[in-house]
């Protein structure tokens, strides 16, 4: 399709506006971290570092962020495991409800959070009598992490034919090693980039996280929203904001990668053949 000088300028100017309305504000926050001052006003009090020396230092925003990894790393692994097993499912067998079961899986993401969050605290607490803690938290940030690695995996295998599989087990591999020579090679990007982006849903996530969490404990979300409003940690939040976005961009940008360079290879005829896969399992 081609487009006209006019169109293309049209869709330039579109694409700048769409991009400034989301990177703006976060423009704004990364250049309150270097003020100078710490009252919040426009302009800036000069330029300074130190309030990023002060967060560093900071102990309960450390606490915090260890807090996130711990619930974010737990949550992707449960969401790897029960994701993967779905797409399988879906993906590679006919039975009754599955385009069901496919929604079903999808749906906890269109949620809203507080919906979500309302649930889970009153399942956790009233029904199943349990303290809400690290252990509810993870169990809720899994649901919704659970729809992206499903969604990325689902996708991978729609995309690998069926045949690879069955000439595996033609040549005498059984089950297992037709899964690790032959199934997982090909959807290990698939896996890697569901996790990574699992684990920065997990770690932004705000909403679940206050129904769930037991009292005393926060994420580092939890903890910019406590110290918001509090005027002498404002500084050290906007500062503990920046490195969120920083460390939120890393995994979203490797996965953006991940599945970038696989659709390339797979156009290039970069993927396993069914003969040099299958004779490895032989």
């Amino acid at each position: 399709m081609t487009f006209s000088r006019r169109s293309r300028n049209l869709l330039r100017l579109g694409v700048g506006i769409t991009l400034a309305f989301i990177y703006i504000p976060l423009l704004v926050i990364a250049i309150y971290a270097f003020n100078g001052g710490t009252t919040l006003k426009w302009p800036i009090d000069g330029v300074t570092t130190h309030w990023f020396s002060v967060a560093v230092h900071d102990s309960g925003a450390r606490s915090a962020l260890w807090t996130s990894v711990r619930v974010g790393l737990a949550a992707t692994g449960i969401a790897l495991v029960l994701g993967t097993l779905a797409s399988f499912a879906v993906a590679r067998h006919r039975f009754f409800g599955r385009e069901t079961v496919s929604f079903l899986v999808v749906i906890p993401i269109a949620l809203p959070g507080i919906v979500t969050g309302l649930a889970f605290s009153d399942t956790f607490t009233q029904v199943f009598g349990v303290t809400l803690g690290l252990f509810t938290v993870i169990v809720g940030h899994a649901t919704f992490c659970i729809v992206v690695v499903y969604n990325n995996v689902i996708a991978r295998l729609r995309r690998v034919s069926a045949s690879l599989e069955e000439a595996s087990a033609d040549l005498g591999a059984h089950t297992w090693q037709t899964f690790r020579h032959i199934t997982l090679p090909n959807m290990q990007t698939a896996l890697v980039a569901g996790a990574l982006l699992a684990f920065a849903l997990s770690f932004d996530e705000i909403i679940v996280t206050t129904f769930t969490l037991g009292a005393g404990q926060q994420t580092l979300p939890i903890w910019i929203l406590d110290n918001l409003f509090r005027g002498q940690q404002l500084p050290v939040t906007n500062v503990v904001a920046v490195i969120v976005v920083l460390l939120s961009i890393i995994p979203v940008y490797l996965a953006h990668r991940l599945t970038r360079e696989e659709s390339i290879s797979s156009r290039g005829g970069g993927a396993v053949g069914p003969a040099e896969s299958a004779v490895v399992v032989n």
